[in-house]
């Protein structure tokens, strides 16, 4: 039956539950639905917009399982439905649908489970069912069908077409290239191992595993003892290898955008969980390209194609959508997202049209493991097959083949079925079991793999491959029951790891799982028969073939093209236009600031990034790269970059392979690389539109060029993706997206504190040089200033001597090695005039005197927009430097000294071009305001707009403050235990633990790790503790309001209500709750519990999570954290959705402890009263406050650092907020 609860908002809640709720039920599901009212009513009427019937939402999933930890039964389905006008209102009919009145029947799937069906027509079924099998795959299932004399079941034949699509298998890059008549001697696939084999550098696994492994320095592991049961924490030396990984979610993401890419980051983050017995992913990045999003009409170059009846969404909706998807999977599971680009195209030309209609959206990453388990073990007969995470549904069915083909292929039902929701926090669930086993002493995963394109059969396939294995269908979870086997097989449901265990390791893996709860199901064994099967309990076998059937080997495939030489119009500038072009340039998506996308991404969970996108007093996304430390001592580190150049490769692929290549280089030459270049492991994601004339010809030509190059430069390409159907069709008409190759580049980081940013130093006597990479002449085609003119242009720039280029990268390593380089940025999107405004940027004073006289170029608009690949350095030290590029050979020149004025001025050959520098900045912020409007509403983006520039962080430290370990008698070398206790609590969900446990630990605790499982459970009791710290995250995804469920677990769990009673009750105990820990101690009326009303967190103004580093102000204060902080001005992380103080009081009658330090929004970023951030009891023992103190403990972790102490300073005052905790502690001793 279906029970309605009614919401303030005239919404629903509709409840499926097995019996007739109890009084005692009902009290407790309307605190729950915060206040929501129950209705005896089994029909409502009126029109409402809630989710298709067919698709239990993961909003429902994580709902119905708080229910479950407050001791309410039988609920399997609860979903939210909104008022609506009419059957004609907006929706989004990819994941909801409208409904005329609410009823009994609102969660009804008519349907019954489909019988195995043996297939008679393959080709028939092939059409039917959109597989994309091939004339001659089908010619080899008939084959197998004859050799085991039957016909093969639809599991056999669905199973067959994902393991072998494109996607799985890759069969252009595997394929025989035949251009021009001439048979090439190498596959794709050759020309990119190639580089491996010539340059294997630091390789530890290449193109085997689902991630790639780099050799990696030692580190420090933090981590409890065992995860079975609360432990303390210790740190442990490990020999480390580090990851990098790129994945593409094209198709999911055009048809539906926030799932597409939300799953897309799920995916690739599973990679990283995937790689070797287990590693462990640390920081995201994220690309978009899409077409024009024309977010104020046709822009000039908004012009250069119509707009078209969108298939599924507009490139608009797709930007803020799909960008939605990937920020909100990476906050939920807690992956900083620190680096990233954006792109968008049209162009017509030749009788073609070129957009990216068929958008790109990739997710990337970098992560580590302990080199022993760096390679996957040997798979035995009778080794358990176990699988973790959510349940099956039916979703993305056919994901991996359909992505093979062009959208618009299919009609909408079948690409529906392709479509994945995400779950991040049952993600999260399994990775903290992972997290634990990889962390141990002696890991006990054999194998571990993902569940992605083709579900369990891919999965489950990949770890039996070695021997046969026997898969148990009755044990596999069930969360629709009207799964056929095959959708049981082959649905692509987000959330699950596959795992290949010994026997006698699994009870401590249940242990470890039960307690993250974790969903873990014993699904089958390995064999020695080499034969693959899925067998029921009565005997039904949907899929019983030999491995090497179902892998197959079918023909390989022969891809046949002609080149055809492209011709387009040259690019046509006016020397005097200069103002115009740059203030048009400055608007495009690709150049314009991207404070859109990192507002909303979390750029600081883990406590481990030292560089993500913003810089500056004024925080602005203008970094090249980013960067995480591989531990907290914060020396060795990790960093990323991108590059890509799709305009460049259409008019030449082979110099669009170069230029990418190039663009990622010149962005993480900021960090000092441990061995330079050769430290650099690129992954290279392709992208193609192929199977259209001339196509094929084009990416072989791309591909070989940048084998060539990578292998000229010394670096190599150990992993990467491609997705070769990136055509888009309307009716007869057709739409390429741009042959592109999206580099990824890692590399292990010698020292996180000597990485060099954009912005330039308010030192005078210093000077601006321009270092050329691309030993070739400028040109201007490719670039953002010709994409602006509607053109391409005849001739596009290329790196002419890769040895040169090689030797300006490590020349640009030695001196920032040497700590010469002041401030550098590289010249790409905009050129080098971009590149010096973006210098400027985020500085409120100064600007620059440019002088370009020492480039020999004639044309100042070419030197200005070329986007040739180089960089801008800013020295002090000229003498030292120009010595130093002269030694190694490398051209240089000096361009530009500081000034006072706040205008950038030009000067070539006598002519003059003055601009504005804040008005720059504004008409560059412009874009990104047009489309925050649609994810933070008019309001706050126009708020954000206005005052971005008018709240530049300040920083003050307190007169008493150094700077040292020393000064409170500390030491990261700390060895034994204190006995001063504290325990980090975290719920299902929560993923600020580690950052927190550790500057608990820096500050003299010992840290127990306890699990909200450990106290419903009783397995811990807090007696032994004498502080306690609620973590940030996103408990049970925030369903039902931020730490609701939380909340829940402890209300109606009488050993959880019990022992915090009591710990509450002591007289030497202090608590602290961050972000999700201020809400749920909100929600647990914690704080004051002597008022009458109590204050609330409400939603932020903007209604999104907001990422910043923002300025706080201590005021004078009693607590016992901050008190010896009052007067500071801080510079403090902050990460959330619902941060909103709400006071029913004035100021005065809360124990403030930290305000924003600006009333006005972003700087205010939820919208607080009084701008508070923090609150305190009243006796200054028990601490709530929405930012991530944890987070910004170091100064390597400031996103801005007072210049003067950058250089000395180990530690910020915010661990001695933690010092004081550990003396007052001592003190009740």
């Amino acid at each position: 039956m279906i029970s309605f609860f009614k919401k303030a908002d005239a919404g629903y809640l509709a409840v499926e539950v097995e019996h007739a709720f109890s009084s005692e039920e009902i009290e407790k599901l309307t605190w729950l639905f915060s206040g929501a009212e129950y209705t005896e009513e089994k029909e409502i009427g009126g029109w409402f917009v809630g989710p298709r019937r067919e698709m239990i939402t993961p909003w429902s999933t994580n709902a119905v399982e708080i229910t479950q930890n407050m001791a309410i039964a039988g609920i399997s389905r609860i979903e939210e439905y909104f008022p609506v006008k009419g059957k004609d209102s907006e929706h989004d009919p990819m994941l909801q649908r409208i409904y005329g009145g609410l009823d009994q029947s609102i969660f009804t799937i008519d349907k019954q489970p489909d019988p195995i069906v043996y297939i008679d027509d393959l080709a028939a079924y092939n059409e039917k069912e959109g597989l994309a099998l091939s004339s001659q795959e089908m010619d080899y299932l008939n084959e197998v069908s004859q050799k085991i004399g039957r016909k093969l079941t639809d599991s056999e034949v669905f199973g067959f077409s994902q393991v072998n699509s494109e996607h799985c298998r890759h069969k252009i890059f595997n394929g025989l290239f035949i251009i021009d008549g001439e048979e090439k001697e190498s596959s794709l696939f050759k020309l990119i191992k190639r580089t491996s084999e010539t340059n294997p550098n630091k390789i530890v696994s290449a193109y085997k595993d689902n991630v790639a492994f780099n050799d990696g320095p030692e580190i420090e592991q933090f981590a409890p003892k065992s995860g079975d049961k609360p432990d303390f924490f210790e740190v442990k030396k490990m020999k480390s290898v580090i990851s990098l990984k790129a994945e593409t979610h094209n198709f999911p993401t055009t048809v539906e955008p926030f799932n597409g890419a939300a799953t897309g980051t799920g995916g690739e983050i599973r990679d990283r969980l995937g790689g070797g017995k287990a590693s462990l992913p640390i920081a995201g990045t994220a690309v978009y390209m899409t077409s024009y999003p024309r977010t104020e009409g046709a822009r000039a170059w908004e012009n250069a194609m119509p707009e078209r009846k969108w298939l599924y969404q507009t490139p608009e909706q797709i930007l803020i959508k799909a960008s939605n998807g990937a920020s909100d999977f990476g906050n939920k599971f807690g992956q900083p997202l620190i680096c990233g680009s954006v792109l968008t195209f049209e162009h017509a030309e030749n009788y073609k049209k070129f957009a990216f209609d068929k958008v790109i959206m990739l997710a990337g990453g970098v992560g580590f493991a302990k080199k022993n388990d760096s390679l996957k073990g040997e798979p035995k007969p009778g080794e358990k097959v176990v699988v973790m995470g959510g349940d099956n549904y039916r979703i993305g069915m056919g994901g991996g083949a359909v992505s093979s083909v062009d959208t618009g292929s299919y009609d909408n039902a079948i690409e529906l079925n392709a479509v994945q929701r995400a779950n991040p926090e049952m993600q999260k669930r399994v990775s903290n079991v992972i997290r634990t086993l990889a962390e141990s002493d002696n890991n006990p995963i054999v194998s571990i793999h993902d569940h992605g394109a083709g579900g369990h059969l891919n999965c489950l396939s990949e770890l039996v491959e070695a021997t046969g294995g026997k898969i148990d269908m009755d044990n596999l979870p069930i969360g629709d029951p009207t799964l056929s086997d095959k959708e049981i097989i082959g649905n692509e449901s987000q959330e699950r790891m596959g795992l290949l265990v010994e026997e006698k390791d699994i009870e401590l893996i249940r242990r470890i799982a039960d307690r993250e709860r974790a969903p873990m199901y014993v699904v089958g064994e390995t064999t020695d028969d080499m034969q693959f099967v899925f067998e029921r309990k009565n005997g039904d076998k949907p899929i019983d073939l030999r491995l090497d059937y179902m892998i197959g080997k079918p023909p390989r495939t022969v891809i046949t093209d002609s080149t055809i030489e492209e011709k387009f119009e040259s690019v046509q500038v006016e020397e005097t236009k200069i103002e115009s072009y740059i203030e048009n340039v400055l608007q495009m998506e690709a150049v314009a600031c991207k404070d859109w996308l990192t507002n909303k991404v979390d750029r600081s969970v883990t406590g481990k990034v030292a560089r993500q996108q913003c810089a500056g007093e004024i925080q602005l996304p203008v970094n090249d790269l980013g960067a995480v430390a591989l531990d907290y001592r914060g020396k060795s580190g990790i960093a990323t970059s991108i590059g890509h150049a799709p305009a460049v490769a259409l008019v030449d692929p082979a110099a669009g392979s170069v230029i990418s290549i190039a663009e990622a280089l010149t962005n993480i030459v900021w960090a000092p690389l441990k061995d330079g270049l050769e430290s650099v492991s690129l992954s290279a994601n392709w992208m193609w539109p192929c199977k259209n004339p001339g196509e094929d010809a084009r990416l072989y030509k791309a591909v070989e060029a940048c084998s060539d190059f990578a292998c000229e430069l010394g670096v190599n390409i150990p992993t990467g993706k491609d997705s070769l159907s990136m055509t888009q069709k309307y009716g007869d008409e057709k739409v390429y997206s741009p042959g592109t190759v999206i580099i990824s580049a890692g590399a292990e980081v010698e020292d996180i504190r000597k990485i060099v940013s954009p912005v330039l130093v308010n030192k005078k006597g210093s000077y601006l040089y321009h270092i050329d990479f691309s030993f070739d002449s400028l040109k201007l085609g490719g670039s953002a200033l010709a994409l602006s003119l509607n053109r391409l242009g005849d001739e596009v720039p290329t790196v002419a001597d890769p040895s040169y280029f090689a030797d300006a990268f490590e020349a640009v390593q030695e001196l920032i090695k040497s700590n010469l380089v002041l401030a550098g940025h590289d010249i790409s999107a905009g050129g080098m005039l971009t590149a010096l405004l973006e210098m400027c940027f985020p500085n409120t004073n100064g600007g620059l005197k440019v002088n370009l006289n020492a480039i020999a170029e004639e044309s100042l608009v070419k030197i200005l927009f070329s986007e040739n690949p180089g960089v801008v350095i800013q020295v002090e030290d000229k003498n030292a430097v120009e010595k130093l590029l002269q030694d190694a050979g490398v051209g240089f020149a000096q361009i530009a000294t500081l000034t006072d004025d706040r205008e950038l001025v030009i000067e070539k050959a006598g002519k003059a071009v003055s601009l504005d520098i804040d008005k720059m900045r504004d008409l560059w912020f412009k874009s990104s305001y047009l489309l925050d409007r649609k994810q933070s509403g008019e309001t706050c983006a126009k708020e954000r707009f206005e005052n971005y520039k008018k709240q530049p962080l300040q920083v003050k430290f307190n007169a008493n403050f150094q700077g040292k370990l020393s000064q409170f008698g500390l030491s990261a070398d700390r060895n034994g235990m204190s006995g001063i206790k504290a325990a980090i609590i975290r719920e299902k969900g929560t993923n600020g633990e580690r950052e927190m446990a550790y500057s608990l630990w820096l500050a003299g605790f010992d840290v127990k790790d306890v699990h909200m499982t450990d106290l419903t459970t009783g397995r811990e009791t807090l007696e032994d503790v004498n502080m306690i710290v609620f973590c940030g995250g996103f408990s049970n995804s925030d369903v039902l309001g931020s730490a609701k469920g939380w909340a829940g677990g402890f209300r109606y769990s009488e050993k959880a209500k019990e022992t915090l009673a009591k710990f509450y009750a002591r007289k030497d105990t202090l608590s602290l709750g961050i972000c999700n820990g201020c809400q749920l101690m909100a929600e647990l009326e914690l704080m004051y519990p002597e008022h009458e009303l109590k204050h609330k967190m409400l939603h932020n103004n903007s209604h999104k999570f907001e990422s910043s580093f923002v300025g706080l102000h201590i005021p004078e204060n009693n607590s016992v954290m901050f008190g010896s902080l009052s007067g500071s001005k801080l510079g403090i992380w902050v990460a959330h959705g619902e941060g909103k103080f709400d006071f029913p009081y004035a100021e005065d009658v809360y124990n403030v402890i930290a305000k924003y330090e600006y009333e006005g929004y972003p700087a205010n970023p939820n919208g607080s009263m009084y701008n508070v951030a923090g609150v305190c009891s009243k006796d200054g023992r028990h601490l709530a406050m929405m930012p991530h103190l944890e987070r910004a403990i170091f100064p390597w972790q400031w996103a801005y650092y007072p210049e003067d102490r950058k250089a000395n300073d180990e530690i910020t005052p915010w661990l001695e907020a933690f010092v004081n905790a550990r003396k007052w502690i001592e003190n009740c001793k």
